[in-house]
């Protein structure tokens, strides 16, 4: 499963949610029909019915999710959809689930840690990179040197003493 948002309360009195979305596009969630609510002790499948904007997020409403009370009770929960689900990324395209628990070593062979989050700060990602100590490494070009999720290994051009 892929989170790609997260339910943050209710809307209104009939069954609506609030949705913070992790994904690129604003919308790009509700291009899903179905969605999966839960985490960590595990996922319910829901249908969605609709979605509307709210704000500069949105608000949804799934099938069986009917009083404000049902909607009070998923607050908090991830919103996922299988890695299957998604579409295929264009080259030097990924997605941040698939960077999670990548090995990370330099242009020097050092090992620096593993990929444990990625931060969006508007301009570029962030890798957070936990090994030895926290390091965080823009997500760009000239430092990010080769990802190979296959080989489950991110190679940078970032010292060791960074």
């Amino acid at each position: 499963m892929v989170v790609m948002g997260q339910v943050t309360a209710p809307y209104g009195v009939r069954g609506w949610i609030r949705v913070r979305t992790y994904t690129e596009a604003s919308d790009g969630l509700a291009r899903y029909p179905l969605w999966w609510l839960g985490g960590r002790d595990g996922w319910v499948q829901w249908k969605l019915e609709r979605v509307v904007r709210q704000g500069q997020g949105f608000a949804a409403k799934l099938e069986g999710c009917d009083d404000r009370d049902a909607a009070a009770g998923l607050a908090r929960l991830d919103i996922a959809v299988p890695r299957e689900a998604l579409p295929e990324t264009g080259a030097d395209e990924f997605y941040w689930a698939d960077l999670i628990g990548l090995a990370v070593q330099n242009i020097e062979g050092e090992a620096l840690g593993n990929v444990t989050a990625i931060i969006a700060t508007g301009s570029n990602d962030v890798l957070v990179v936990r090994g030895n100590r926290e390091r965080l490494i823009p997500f760009v070009k000239p430092v990010i040197v080769e990802v190979d999720t296959a080989g489950g290994r991110v190679t940078v051009d970032w010292g060791s003493d960074y």
